[in-house]
């Protein structure tokens, strides 16, 4: 890395470390007032920064399984992103503090109505083994991630042919282990908040957006480190443009699969099932609904058919600033409607509390961002040249 890289992340990374600790104590102190919209805002920020590590991961382990050049220029990227989990494990507590204000299911009583309800929260939906699993969720995603670091530090090392073949043997089972975390993560903690919905779907739709974002995220690492040495050396024109392809291919796929949950259920008709969607296109949310079909899918399919977009680093560093923008929004879409106290974002009643939703991201993304920055400095910003060359023939 060269001095001026080191000490422009430097100089960032304050920044963020500052603003983020004092935006994060002034929401603090007031969730103390008001725990019910604080919790739920900060569970939209929680969504929207877990996605950022747990997708980073899962993409380091496609790209030790398939090979390729776009792979090994976003590596030290994705690999900086992953190695910030652990301060997602420690963000995970105050939502561990706030189950009584964000879950109905803490409250039996409230489904006395519902004998299967009250049969899913005696074996499942109950505080310790909800604690129990989150444990275990953490435990093998940090196992996973631990070993894709280490074995990525021994191969700059020594380049030994033998740790290509561990990466490969690690990633299969590795994507296993995460596809069925997120899986189970994702009803527990995002779709329990409405306990009596359920949609099969829902966990490939927050996995899609965790990989869109992750992917996003790297890309705008990368492209606006990308007239810097050393990375200007390897962010080349066809390689930004294969970055740009693949961020629209996952764009794609995650309003493939978000609009198949909407179809199903729009055909099937049931009550049980369109309460979901109808909270989420009232109270002023349709309109969050139309900005992301727009500026999550529309948008970006527009900008990244066009080789000069994706070819110049700032304009993909836009797009892909954009599309991680409509990441938070869909978390907020997909969390704030679940609110009972709150229906709606443009109601006058709660308006005293909008700054939350703002604020808590912006708190906590400041603290993501400063200890991401750090992991980014420790370790080369391109890895070595034999590895690239290695590395970038499934590419050619």
């Amino acid at each position: 890395m060269s001095a001026g890289t080191e000490m422009n992340l430097g100089r960032v990374q304050r920044t963020a470390l500052i603003v983020g600790a004092a935006v994060l104590c002034a929401c603090a102190a007031y969730g103390i007032l008001r725990p019910e919209p604080f919790f739920r805002a900060y569970l939209v920020a929680f969504l929207f920064l877990l996605g950022l590590p747990l997708g980073s991961a899962a993409l380091l382990m496609v790209q030790h399984l398939t090979g390729g050049m776009w792979g090994t220029v976003l590596r030290p990227a994705l690999e900086a992103a992953t190695r910030t989990l652990p301060l997602l494990a420690l963000f995970f507590l105050p939502v561990l503090a706030g189950l009584g204000y964000l879950y109905p299911w803490m409250y039996v009583g409230d489904f006395d109505h519902n004998v299967e309800m009250q049969n899913k929260i005696a074996s499942y939906l109950n505080a310790p083994f909800f604690m129990v699993r989150a444990a275990l969720y953490f435990a093998v995603w940090l196992g996973v991630i631990y070993f894709l670091n280490r074995w990525s530090v021994e191969q700059e090392r020594d380049r030994s042919p033998e740790l290509p073949r561990r990466f490969r043997l690690l990633s299969g089972p590795g994507l296993g282990l995460f596809g069925l975390g997120i899986t189970f993560a994702s009803v527990d903690w995002f779709m329990s908040l409405e306990p009596e919905w359920f949609s099969s779907i829902y966990a490939v739709v927050i996995a899609m957006g965790m990989l869109l974002e992750a992917f996003a995220f790297a890309v705008l690492v990368t492209a606006r480190l990308a007239d810097r040495p050393p990375v200007a050396e390897y962010a080349t024109p066809l390689v930004l443009n294969d970055l740009g392809n693949l961020m629209l291919a996952f764009a794609m796929l995650w309003t493939y699969v978000a609009f198949s949950q909407f179809l199903l259920i729009w055909a099937g008709n049931l009550r049980e099932e369109i309460i979901w969607y109808k909270h989420r296109f009232d109270a002023g949310w349709g309109g969050l609904a139309v900005g992301l079909v727009v500026f999550q899918f529309v948008v970006p399919f527009v900008l990244l058919l066009s080789r000069d977009v994706k070819q110049n680093p700032r304009s993909l560093a836009a797009t892909a600033l954009l599309a991680l923008g409509m990441r938070l929004v869909d978390a907020l879409w997909t969390i704030g409607p679940a609110s009972r106290e709150y229906p709606s974002i443009l109601s006058d009643a709660s308006w005293w509390d909008q700054w939350l939703l703002l604020a808590l991201p912006v708190g906590l993304g400041g603290l993501w961002l400063g200890v991401f920055l750090w992991q980014l400095q420790k370790r080369p910003l391109v890895i070595a040249r034999e590895l690239v060359f290695v590395e970038g023939m499934a590419h050619e």
